[in-house]
């Protein structure tokens, strides 16, 4: 007796993995965050607003290293205060104009990362935040030394210039909208990173770092790159705060600016969209209305921070999410 075989049937194709889609929740909320900043100068002191804004792109660059790889590193204000000193430099001394200013802050941010990255990237934990403490001390340290950097004065009267020619950045309003458009750019450039499949393996890295290995990706290299995007979208920050304020000065480049990052990451949510956005404006809001208080605003800072560390452990944005039951 004969068995007809049956034909077999073919496997549907196997789908190609791709990076999350883009979550209408956290569209809805970058419009409603960018219709905020808009109007937000019409009723808040814009230079409030323009720090806040220069220091929430520091902390989304921060956050993308520790957030999304894991790593920990105390030394990011040696990004943010190197490219304030470059551009504002540039503008001073060189007659740059601010375009050109703040690419070349940016550009040497992401060279010392380079250099910076690729010496700390294989070490880990805390060993990986003292060594990057280390160069930032490093950098602190020359900064204070160098001539050209003004020493404890630092670069002062920077011009803020004309914008591509034709926008006078001396006027309040024209220089908010453009901090705006540069922190939004970096915004973007932050959430497309988290979003693609390099966001993806960044994430693996993270979570299991040997498993990552085992499937054939190269942890080190997907580390140096966000290393470097991290410094790079620091320095932006950086050079862009120098020109807001015309100044470059210690404050930036010293320890204490490496540790108010981490604390406007864990205020906000470490490893969220939008928490170090929050989180940025949070401190600064502190700083700015309590200034008052003197040396006791870091003991208030100290006790905020404790609350919320205990109250909020995902932090204030990433607690909202979980509520809501959607990532922010």
């Amino acid at each position: 007796m004969s068995v007809t075989a049956k034909p077999a049937v073919a496997a549907p194709p196997a789908r190609v993995a791709t990076g999350p889609a883009l979550a209408t929740h956290q569209v809805a909320a970058f419009v409603v965050m960018v219709a905020l900043l808009v109007s937000a100068p019409f009723f808040v002191y814009p230079v409030f607003l323009m720090k806040a804004l220069c220091f929430a792109l520091f902390a989304c660059a921060f956050n993308l290293l520790l957030g999304y790889v894991g790593l920990l590193s105390f030394g990011h204000a040696a990004f943010l205060g190197s490219a304030g000193y470059a551009s504002a430099h540039a503008a001073k001394v060189w007659g740059w104009p601010p375009e050109l200013a703040i690419l070349f802050g940016t550009v040497m941010a992401g060279a010392l990362g380079i250099v910076i990255g690729a010496l700390t990237i294989r070490s880990r934990g805390i060993y990986f935040a003292n060594i990057t403490l280390a160069f930032a001390q490093m950098i602190f340290f020359f900064s204070l030394q160098a001539k050209f950097t003004g020493g404890e004065d630092g670069i002062q009267a920077v011009p803020r210039g004309t914008l591509l020619g034709v926008l006078d950045l001396r006027h309040t309003y024209t220089m908010y909208f453009v901090v705006l458009a540069v922190f939004l750019l970096g915004f973007l450039v932050v959430y497309r990173a988290i979003h693609s499949p390099f966001g993806q393996v960044l994430k693996a890295i993270r979570e299991n770092e040997p498993r990552a290995t085992s499937l054939g990706y190269q942890p080190e290299h997907y580390k140096l790159i966000a290393f470097v995007l991290s410094a790079t979208l620091s320095g932006t920050a950086g050079a862009t705060k120098a020109i807001v304020f015309q100044l470059a000065s210690l404050t930036d480049v010293h320890w204490t600016m490496s540790g108010e990052v981490v604390l406007m990451t864990l205020l906000g949510g470490m490893g969220t969209v939008f928490g170090p956005v929050a989180g940025a404006f949070l401190v600064i809001s502190l700083e700015h209305y309590l200034a008052q208080l003197g040396s006791w605003l870091t003991i208030v800072q100290g006790c905020i921070f404790i609350v919320c560390v205990l109250t909020f452990r995902r932090g204030v944005v990433g607690e909202l999410g979980r509520l809501l039951g959607k990532p922010l």
